[in-house]
């Protein structure tokens, strides 16, 4: 599995069931678990069947990233300039096209594992980082960090950093090019045409960018 699909996989390993009330260790290490039964319980999930892995996205994943932070952070400056209509349909099109990129490669994720590490946190800290390992049988661990911020909601992922390299800026420098071009509603449609059933279906086997 190459590193941008690493990044993805890692980016959506989460879990609905009582995260609100859960720290960010505890969250990353129940996500963990949740995400690797799926896997290793479902052998057409396993084997890479897309419509499973977005249903399982849709429902144990999605409700615990915050896909506006994250959109934020790769749109980067052009953010600033886009309308509350505008950033609507950019979160919504930056979501489509990571879950889209996730359910082609959670196959990857198969017979993998993850150690947490422990958390140092103060009282009254609203953003933390997990620092992992992502351990692949005869080779040397992958550091894995997740960025998470506190919410009224809970603990919410807003990017991972996989050795160095982040999920969400490895878009930003692609993202402004597409804006100093074509301007807000550009970069909505690029990542429109991103989405489309016939892009999705030829990047099936490429990174997803």
């Amino acid at each position: 599995m190459n590193l941008f699909r690493l990044l993805i996989v890692c980016f959506f390993l989460s879990t609905p069931v009582f995260a609100q009330d859960l720290g960010p260790e505890d969250l990353v290490k129940k996500m963990t678990q949740e995400v690797l039964e799926a896997i290793k319980g479902d052998k057409q999930l396993a084997a890479g069947d897309r419509q499973k892995a977005i249903k399982l996205a849709e429902e144990k994943i999605l409700p615990h990233v915050d896909f506006d932070e994250a959109t934020r952070l790769a749109v980067g400056r052009g953010w600033a300039q886009a309308t509350p209509e505008q950033k609507k349909k950019l979160v919504a099109e930056f979501r489509n096209m990571l879950v889209r990129t996730y359910s082609n490669a959670i196959s990857a994720y198969e017979g993998q594992t993850m150690k947490v590490q422990p958390v140092r946190m103060k009282p009254g800290d609203t953003d933390a980082t997990v620092h992992n390992q992502f351990i692949r049988p005869g080779a040397r661990p992958v550091l894995v960090d997740y960025s998470m911020r506190k919410t009224d909601k809970g603990w919410k992922i807003y990017d991972i950093v996989i050795e160095g390299v982040s999920l969400v800026l490895t878009y930003r420098s692609e993202f402004d090019a597409v804006v100093k071009q074509d301007g807000i509603d550009g970069l909505i449609k690029r990542l429109s045409q991103k989405n489309t059933p016939a892009a999705v279906g030829g990047s099936a086997s490429g990174s997803g960018k």
